[in-house]
């Protein structure tokens, strides 16, 4: 990242001077009156304001006063805050990045993801409004939203995507020391998907149910061919979720008896129904276990486009990260 020095180049000295007319035309009591907004960055030639990054922030305030309170609360807003502005500069290094490259976004498109996003929740659109009205978010916020990911999602297919490369000789090595190595009878390497319900609210029953009918709804999908990784991502309650659900290796012996029960039954590939437990509906899919044995050219095979996927979403992010980093290299950021 470029630094700002003392001395400054004429391009940084414009700079500087764009960010006094910027909070001019902001502010145009400012010296004179009481500041009403602060620039809290500069990233090339545009700001961000402070209100910009509470307006963020406010959505998720509720969920941290639920958690914190007292210093605790105001240590963790701050933290907050910190990471979403460090997120609105990369997202503002983007969306610079494609104005230079004259990538942009129809209504349309922005359109059809939303219809899908909501369609794949299964609710009306009233409905769905007042979801994203209890995340904090309004209907005009959630198109926006989206606008940045279709537009980052462009960027990436045309900088990043095509740069990442797997190849079958990868799949075959990570197969080796991650599925077939080590694997002594009883142990199985799983995905996992699980939804929880509020045990204490004040209609359990009710949640409970539409918790359960949310779950049918989801392995149902997986069972239609639907990927498996990216609806526990989305979907997903559980810790698991943040790794597509992977779980890694864990012996017959150290599951609960339902979860034993139900996955001792499977080959590779295969998929648990509904598992109860006190708090939560699971299920699962097998990608290779039983006994060391399996791990055969069919178990390959099984769990072959698993390991692509995965492999490809950890070249991505590590692609994607040095992407980032060179847009930021390349451009004048500096916090306020």
């Amino acid at each position: 990242m470029k630094v700002l020095f003392l001395l400054l180049s004429p391009g940084h000295l414009f700079r500087q001077m764009l960010i006094v007319v910027m909070c001019s035309l902001l502010f145009p009591g400012w010296g004179r009156a009481e500041l009403v907004d602060k620039v809290v960055a500069v990233v090339n030639d545009e700001i961000i304001t402070l209100s910009e990054v509470e307006e963020e922030a406010a959505r998720a305030y509720q969920s941290l006063a639920r958690e914190y309170s007292g210093q605790g609360l105001a240590d963790s807003l701050a933290e907050l805050k910190e990471e979403i502005l460090d997120s609105m500069i990369d997202r503002r290094l983007i969306s610079q990045k494609a104005r230079q490259t004259n990538t942009t976004v129809t209504e349309e498109e922005v359109t059809t993801a939303y219809e899908n996003t909501r369609s794949r929740f299964d609710l009306d659109p009233a409905l769905f409004r007042e979801k994203l009205a209890a995340s904090g978010l309004t209907e005009e916020l959630y198109r926006k939203q989206l606008k940045d990911q279709i537009l980052q999602s462009k960027l990436v297919n045309f900088d990043v995507r095509a740069k990442v490369v797997i190849t079958e000789g990868m799949l075959k090595d990570y197969f080796n020391e991650h599925y077939a190595a080590n694997k002594e009878k009883g142990s199985y390497y799983l995905l996992q998907m699980g939804f929880i319900w509020e045990s204490d609210s004040h209609d359990a029953e009710t949640v409970k149910e539409e918790t359960r009918k949310k779950a049918e709804r989801i392995l149902d999908q997986v069972r239609r061919g639907e990927d498996f990784k990216t609806l526990a991502k989305e979907f997903s309650d559980l810790p698991s979720a943040s790794d597509g659900g992977d779980i890694g290796v864990m012996d017959l012996e150290d599951m609960a008896p339902a979860m034993r029960e139900a996955i001792s039954r499977l080959e590779p590939g295969q998929l648990t129904g509904i598992i109860e437990t006190v708090e939560s509906f699971q299920f699962y899919k097998v990608l290779s276990g039983k006994e060391k044995e399996q791990a055969s050219s069919a178990s390959f095979e099984a769990v072959k486009e698993e390991i692509r996927e995965k492999l490809y979403d950890e070249k991505m992010k590590a692609a994607y990260a040095e992407w980032v980093k060179k847009l930021k290299d390349d451009a004048f950021i500096q916090k306020l």
